[in-house]
């Protein structure tokens, strides 16, 4: 029974260790998002992290205007990266899980 127990916890070591390895990945997989007309593009990791920013001129003159763009434009980039980060997540832990009746995880 040990055994068993001790080659569980192995797998369980390794699937958190390949978790960590994926969310640290997710920090190098970007996501370009625009505004329907291209008027503003950003772009963001898989974690979530903004790493830029492109205004066209012409917004700057409508703070209101430019306001519901950043938050449109960033709201759809952070639902692609959640969609993306939760996947290949998800994936990778539920790979190394081993399978233990009643412990459905993911």
């Amino acid at each position: 029974m040990f055994g068993d127990l001790q080659g569980m916890m192995g797998k369980l070591k390794e699937a958190q260790a390949k978790v960590e390895a994926t969310k640290l990945r997710m920090n190098t997989v970007l996501i370009d998002e625009q505004s329907s007309d291209g008027l503003l593009k950003v772009t963001i990791t898989a974690n979530r992290e903004l790493k830029n920013i492109e205004i066209d001129d012409s917004l700057l003159k409508d703070k209101e205007q430019l306001e519901d763009y950043l938050i449109l434009t960033l709201n759809k980039a952070i639902e692609k990266a959640t969609k993306i980060n939760d996947a290949e997540v998800s994936a990778v832990a539920s790979e190394g899980m081993p399978n233990i009746p009643g412990m459905d995880m993911f």
